[in-house]
């Protein structure tokens, strides 16, 4: 999991440095979302916890990803 993590970061770093675009931003922001709910779950070992709180880290990782690519597109019309 963590060499995963590593390359997704680096991938994202990457692209995000040498291209641009709303498709590619939908998509980092979609590994961001993974990334974030691997260490949520594997790492921070929510995995296991009640369901309350899995849905609780989930949603709040959801959430942050849809506005930040709400912003973007937004920002993007002007």
């Amino acid at each position: 999991m963590w060499l995963f993590l590593v390359l997704a970061t680096l991938l994202t770093w990457h692209l995000g440095e040498n291209r641009g675009g709303g498709m590619l931003t939908a998509a980092l922001l979609g590994i961001a979302l993974v990334k974030g709910c691997i260490v949520a779950f594997d790492f921070m070992a929510l995995r296991h916890a009640p369901p309350l709180w899995r849905i609780f880290v989930g949603g709040w990782l959801l959430l942050v990803c849809v506005l930040i690519g709400l912003a973007y597109w937004k920002g993007s019309l002007t």
